[in-house]
């Protein structure tokens, strides 16, 4: 770990976020993510009521099954802890995201699908670094390339995806003014 020496604390709370992504042999893939909460003391619920550490608070996972455009073509959902026994009762909303694409926008057709009281939170959550793993599986460098080339996308998918998505992708940076030129606005002084 980088960070700095902390102060003196006392560990209270355990969230492990872990996704994955595969190539299923059917040609789609499989993006899988899980979430666990946990707490480090004995603690009573208003439903499940006492508690040990290292008791799940939270065990939620997502399999969505998509295409090479990132279509998605089938979810799963998994609520094997819940601290309220409705918490279950939206999963099936979750099946609306089924015929969406991940891509520009992801974030509102999940909020339009199962934001606020149509969905979970902790589930709706795990969709958005999903987003970024199915890219990373399904986009991402390729395997065993043997020659790198500089432009690793088609310049739709850069424009779409990444100019101005974060610092090193800025459309006046050197990333986008040497890999994709087309698209930078970087001005040049006479």
């Amino acid at each position: 770990m980088t960070l700095s020496t902390p102060s003196p604390r006392k560990h209270r709370h355990t969230r492990t976020i872990h996704a994955e992504g595969f190539l299923r042999e059917d040609g789609l893939w499989d993006i899988e993510a899980r979430m666990i909460d946990s707490k480090t003391y004995v603690y009573t619920e208003p439903y499940r009521g006492d508690r040990e550490p290292g008791s799940a608070v939270h065990d939620m996972a997502i399999r969505l099954t998509m295409d090479s455009q990132l279509t998605i073509t089938a979810i799963e959902v998994s609520m094997a802890a819940t601290p309220y026994p409705t918490c279950t009762q939206v999963a099936p909303n979750f099946q609306g995201l089924v015929g969406t694409t991940i891509g520009g926008g992801w974030r509102r057709v999940v909020n339009e699908c199962v934001g606020a009281t149509r969905g979970c939170t902790h589930v709706r959550e795990l969709l958005f670094p999903m987003a970024t793993v199915a890219f990373q599986t399904i986009k991402g460098w390729p395997e065993g390339a043997a020659t790198v080339t500089k432009v690793a996308m088609p310049v739709e998918m850069a424009q779409s995806a990444f100019v101005n998505g974060c610092y090193a992708w800025a459309a006046d940076g050197d990333v986008v003014a040497e890999m994709y030129p087309t698209l930078s606005t970087r001005t040049v002084a006479p």
